[in-house]
């Protein structure tokens, strides 16, 4: 395979790798579904499922049609942002894959396993279908501004991977993936399942997850450092190095853990709160002379975020356990880290949702 992006001047030397060429005599449908990664759909769906889940609580009862409608939504939003990215990224794929040929996985459109206009068309086809859905669910469920903000939350996302903005490449990237992953799509979802756009518990929980959303955007660049440098892509650790981004990665750990008990205590104890206003008004809460008078919903709150807060310490401490490995090139260590860190994020909010739902019954 003949390559002409260069690397400091240089064409990229060709590569060969037996997994990618048994993926090119694959089935065209089997090549589709490993240019969907799976694996990563959690990312997305999790998310999707707090917002419905915060919605649900909030109206005490789940609304079939609403449920439908965003997860077609959120779907159509996830093969959008897998298959577009793959095509914006296709440049430095090629140079991850010239570079490490044995530690990169087989890359859809470097390794010729999918055609790039065909990833363009499907993912464009997702985006369509994506907001149909939702212009549908802003109709049939009465929710004025559904479509809109749909709009809108794809629009996050397309200014990360779609020219002419690409703010992937010129940094900014991990803020707007946080800012879809770990606010927009529960919000979203929240609100056309309930009505509500942050409902008593997607505000004790939003805090905290929008903050992991962060660490695991930026933790996605560690394993990524010496190909984008080469292939011209700006991130933050291109910009700051694996060593800076792991220590920040671990920081977004221990401030989501604060945050989990932080946020409800500080809606108990003044109202809703803002997203940047919950670390402070908790922090006022746990020092306030007379604590209000809490009751069974409430301590639920509370218990449902030191269960949020158990999964990040934990996390916290195994990530540690291989921080000092993943720096630059360190694949297993890094995939290791980034899984630890998956760990409190899915399952420990998901986790946080099912303990509200047993404990305090109406959001």
């Amino acid at each position: 395979m003949s390559l002409a992006h260069p690397v400091d001047g240089q064409p990229l030397p060709p590569w060969s790798d037996p997994r990618a060429e048994q993926l090119r005599r694959a089935p065209r449908l089997a090549r589709w579904w490993y240019a969907l990664k799976p694996a990563s759909w959690p990312k997305l769906l999790v998310p999707a499922l707090l917002g419905q889940g915060a919605g649900a609580l909030h109206a005490w009862r789940v609304d079939v049609a609403a449920a439908l409608l965003g997860s077609v939504f959120s779907l159509g939003l996830l093969v959008f942002i897998v298959l577009l990215n793959d095509w914006s990224d296709a440049g430095v794929d090629r140079v991850k894959r010239a570079l490490y040929p044995s530690e990169c996985s087989p890359k859809t459109i470097p390794d010729q396993l999918l055609e790039a206009g065909a990833l363009l068309r499907a993912g464009l086809l997702a985006l369509a279908l994506a907001v149909f859905a939702a212009f549908a669910a802003e109709q049939l469920l009465a929710r004025a501004w559904a479509g809109w903000a749909a709009l809108a939350c794809a629009g996050i996302f397309g200014a990360y991977s779609l020219p002419p903005l690409r703010l992937n490449y010129r940094g900014g990237g991990e803020l707007l993936e946080a800012l879809g992953v770990g606010v927009a799509l529960p919000v979203w979802n929240a609100y056309v399942q309930g009505g509500a756009a942050l409902p008593p518990v997607l505000s004790d929980l939003l805090p905290a997850f929008a903050t992991l959303s962060l660490g695991s955007a930026l933790a996605s660049g560690l394993s990524d450092e010496v190909s984008d440098r080469c292939g011209g892509k700006r991130t933050f650790t291109t910009w700051l190095g694996n060593p800076r981004v792991c220590r920040a990665v671990l920081a977004c750990t221990l401030v989501a853990a604060a945050l989990f008990v932080l946020a409800p205590l500080a809606r108990l104890r003044g109202g809703s709160m803002g997203l940047l206003e919950a670390p402070a008004a908790g922090i006022r809460a746990v020092g306030a002379a007379s604590p209000p008078a809490l009751g069974p919903p409430d301590l639920g709150a509370l218990v449902a975020g030191a269960v949020g807060a158990c999964f990040c310490v934990v996390a916290f401490v195994r990530m540690r356990r291989v921080s000092p490995a993943p720096r630059t090139d360190v694949f297993a260590s890094q995939a290791l880290f980034k899984q630890r860190l998956h760990g409190a994020i899915w399952y420990g909010s998901v986790a946080v949702l099912v303990m509200r739902a047993l404990l305090m019954g109406r959001g």
